[in-house]
C-alpha cells in the first residue's frame, strides 16, 4: 500500500507557517516586478473578481499567507519596501499553490495614492510599522496624518483598517489620531486566527514578554471635505519611539 506524501510543514520559533509546501507541479507565480500604471484593476490583476485586502509592511508574508488560505474567495495584495523579505513571501506563496495573492515591492503611501481607486478594497493590514528611531526620519512613519486620509479614502464603507504595533508610543499615537477619521476598537487579545502571532514580528514580541497592541478601525460617514479638514488638523507622528526595541527590530530582519 502506498504511503500519502508527507506534509511539507515550514515553522519560524516553532510556529507553523500557514500552509504546506505542494509538489512543485502545483506552485503558483504571485511575484509583480512592478504595479501597474494608474489604479489597478483587480478583476485583471487577479483573473477574477472579488474582495481586496490590502497588506501593507507585510513582511515575510506570514499574516498574508493566512489570510489568503483561510479566505480563498479575497484577493490579496502585499507589499514591503524590502526586497528581501518580498522575494520570502513570494517564495512562500508560491509553494503553497495560491493563487489569490500578488506581492510587490512598493511604498504604502503610493500604494494607497497612486494605485488604489476610491472605495475598492476591503480592508487594509499594516503589522508593527517601522516606528524610525531618528528625529530626521519621522517623517517615514506610515501611521500618520496622511495615510489615514488615503486609507479612508480607498476602503469601501463597510470595509476596515487593522493595526498593530509592539511600541506603545506608536500606539498613543494612533489612539489620538485614528479616531479623528475612524471608530477604533481596541483588540486585547491575540487574534483568535493566530494566537501565537499572526506576523513574524508579533512572535518575536510575545515570545520577549511585550505587550502587543491591536485595534480594528471602520471608517466614519464622512466627507471629503470633512476627512480632509480633520487630516489636516492632526499633529504628526513625532513621539520618541524606544531605543530599546532596535535590538528587536534586528532580530525580526534576521
Amino acid at each position: 500500500m502506498t504511503r500519502p506524501p508527507k506534509r511539507q510543514i515550514e515553522r519560524e520559533f516553532g510556529v507553523p507557517i500557514p500552509g504546506e509546501i505542494l509538489p512543485e507541479d502545483q506552485w503558483t507565480r504571485t511575484a509583480l516586478k512592478a504595479l501597474p500604471e494608474g489604479h489597478c484593476d483587480w478583476a485583471a490583476l487577479f483573473g477574477r473578481a472579488g474582495p481586496v485586502v490590502l497588506d501593507i509592511g507585510c513582511g515575510n508574508g506570514r499574516s498574508t499567507l493566512s489570510s489568503a488560505i483561510l479566505r480563498p474567495d479575497f484577493n490579496h495584495l502585499a507589499t514591503d519596501l524590502l526586497p528581501v523579505v518580498i522575494r520570502y513571501a513570494t517564495r512562500r506563496a508560491n509553494q503553497r499553490g495560491l493563487a489569490n495573492v500578488r506581492f510587490a515591492v512598493c511604498d504604502g503611501l503610493k500604494l494607497l495614492s497612486q494605485h488604489v481607486a476610491p472605495h475598492s478594497v476591503r480592508e487594509i493590514h499594516v503589522y508593527h510599522p517601522q516606528p524610525w528611531y531618528e528625529p530626521v526620519d519621522y517623517p517615514k512613519r506610515l501611521v500618520a496624518p496622511e495615510f489615514l486620509k488615503l486609507a479612508h479614502r480607498v476602503l469601501e464603507p463597510e470595509g476596515f483598517l487593522v493595526l498593530q504595533t509592539d511600541h506603545p508610543a506608536y500606539w498613543q499615537y494612533m489612539q489620538y489620531a485614528v479616531p479623528a477619521l475612524f471608530e477604533l476598537t481596541e483588540q486585547p487579545r491575540p487574534w483568535p486566527d493566530a494566537p501565537r502571532g499572526k506576523t513574524r514580528r508579533e512572535i518575536i514580541a510575545l515570545r520577549s514578554g511585550l505587550p502587543v497592541f491591536r485595534g480594528i478601525a471602520r471608517p466614519r460617514p464622512l466627507g471629503e471635505v470633512t476627512v480632509n479638514l480633520r487630516a489636516g488638523a492632526l499633529y504628526p507622528p513625532i513621539f520618541e519611539a524606544d531605543r530599546a526595541m532596535i535590538e528587536l527590530d534586528r532580530a525580526e530582519i534576521e
